[in-house]
């Protein structure tokens, strides 16, 4: 494959590298999150080239009417690259389909309670391994790869072939080639990849064929002498701004643009609130100054001779943003309490204020701060209470934040994933002794058990009874869970646990088993 020159395309393929190494690292959690936000922007660009591919093939056929004698085998060609696509995004379409759907499906927002942009199983390397090497569909879409490209470089005239070629991204790399240990393409981009990594690279590859279709198309759109890349037929303005909320005494500025245009754009006008701006590349800049607080409209007009009617078409749009007073803001990026014994993640901002500038303080709680980045800092309380963090800094009165501090919740006493019930004899006799499981919490922190008592009750025996120390069985106590047979009851009385930031140990209550 070579280089690509548009911009767009090299920064997709740029990202995609990138990330494709990032597996050779531990993938922490925010590694997964950027190849979510990476196929996510891929799915965009799909889209947006989909949109321009849907136009062109009319406007080929609808300009080639011209000369029918000398265009009409570029007219003929018009449809042809979608239908040489289609094949190949259909495969892929349904192989991440299936492998999202036999991993689990898309796991659920808890917010909203409807399926998110996640797979469930979005860690399961099984399911791609299986799929995509074992059972033969990465050579399948391999294959296709090879079959889409050949037949898009058939609808290019043969002497522009050879340079047309070189310009196309689809194709299959002979990296792999290069590897010990890996035995083809399909083994050397998929084996025990992620899911969530997986879907990144097969919409790359959509990608590549989407662009490829793009490029036969323009080719066309070239070859009958419209050298756009784009014929409009629709307009509409837009405005980019910097920022939609600025602070009083900065300036607010904008990017006004026609959408869709290019830089051959000819006879284009751009103007905001009758005032005309200078238009580089199709796109003006409008500043004003952020005068007055509240919400501030302006409305931009665009004039463009339209390629399609050659008339001078004028469009309005209108916009707006809003001025404010500097503001701040804390955020306990976990929870809105902060827990004694355990580091709380604290993410602190001011509008139109530099971390380096910005002052933050807190009390209460025997609360302390520690900076872990710009923005970012760990707090650590002591006490239960109420506790503050302030902020302050050039413009910005004295902020208070207030936070509540509270111990650990109670962990559940559990043997083995057990919490009471029956359970079978040789399950009972391997367990090693009791855990502190705090379900539901989601700080690294863990609780210990210090010790229980524990009592057999046998048929037609009298109790036998332990006081065991610590979570492991041991002594007295090893020995009476040694004995246990069908009908014995087991009760662990008198649990105790001592958590992080724990004066003491506190009472977990009491389990109840019943040996079958």
């Amino acid at each position: 494959m070579s280089i690509p020159k548009e911009p767009r395309q090299l920064m997709i393929n740029l990202m995609y590298l990138v990330l494709t190494a990032l597996l050779a690292l531990n993938v922490s959690a925010e590694i997964f999150n950027a190849f979510k936000v990476v196929n996510r922007g891929l799915d965009q660009a799909n889209n947006s080239i989909d949109s321009q591919n849907n136009k062109l093939p009319e406007s080929i056929k609808k300009f080639a009417q011209k000369d029918m004698a000398a265009f009409g085998t570029y007219a003929a060609r018009a449809d042809k690259p979608k239908q040489i696509v289609q094949p190949l995004v259909d495969l892929i379409d349904n192989t991440t389909r299936e492998m999202i759907e036999k991993s689990g499906g898309f796991s659920i927002d808890k917010a909203t309670g409807q399926p998110s942009e996640q797979p469930a199983g979005y860690k399961n390397k099984d399911i791609t391994t299986r799929m995509l090497v074992m059972e033969g569909r990465g050579k399948e879409i391999e294959d296709m790869i090879g079959k889409v490209r050949g037949e898009l470089l058939q609808l290019v005239d043969e002497k522009d072939r050879a340079t047309f070629e070189n310009k196309m991204t689809l194709g299959v790399s002979e990296d792999w080639k290069k590897s010990k240990d890996k035995k083809s393409w399909a083994e050397f981009n998929f084996k025990q990849m992620p899911l969530l990594a997986t879907m990144p690279i097969l919409n790359k590859i959509k990608n590549d064929a989407k662009s490829g279709e793009a490029a036969i198309l323009n080719y066309l759109m070239g070859k009958i002498g419209q050298t756009d890349n784009v014929v409009f037929d629709k307009f509409k303005v837009m405005a980019a701004p910097k920022s939609s909320y600025v602070i009083m005494g900065d300036k607010f500025e904008a990017d006004v643009f026609l959408s869709s245009t290019t830089k051959e754009t000819k006879g284009l006008s751009i103007s905001v609130n009758g005032g005309g701006l200078p238009v580089t590349d199709g796109v003006a800049k409008y500043t004003a100054v952020a005068n007055g607080l509240g919400v501030k409209k302006y409305t931009a007009n665009v004039s463009v001779k339209n390629a399609v009617t050659g008339k001078v078409e004028t469009y309005t749009g209108n916009f707006e943003y809003e001025v404010g007073l500097r503001s701040a803001t804390v955020t306990a990026k976990k929870m809105n309490v902060f827990y004694i014994g355990v580091d709380n993640p604290v993410a602190v901002s001011a509008a139109g204020i530099s971390s380096n500038a910005l002052k933050v303080s807190a009390s209460g709680a025997g609360i302390s701060l520690n900076k872990t980045g710009n923005t970012e800092y760990v707090a650590r309380v002591t006490q239960q209470g109420d506790a503050t963090i302030s902020l302050s800094g050039p413009g910005l009165q004295t902020t208070n934040f207030p936070f509540r501090a509270k111990r650990i919740p109670d962990p559940r006493p559990k043997l083995g994933k057990e919490e009471g019930g029956s359970l079978g004899n040789g399950t009972f006799k391997a367990q090693d002794g009791l855990i502190a499981d705090l379900v539901g919490f989601d700080f690294d922190a863990r609780c210990n058990i210090e010790g229980f008592n524990l009592v057999r009750v046998a048929k037609r025996a009298d109790p036998q009874q332990s006081a065991n120390v610590g979570g492991r069985f041991s002594g007295e106590a090893r020995r009476l869970v040694d004995m246990a047979t069908p009908g014995d009851r087991y009760y662990f009385e008198n649990i105790r646990a001592r958590c992080p930031g724990d004066q003491a140990g506190r009472k977990l209550g009491e389990m109840v088993f019943t040996i079958k």
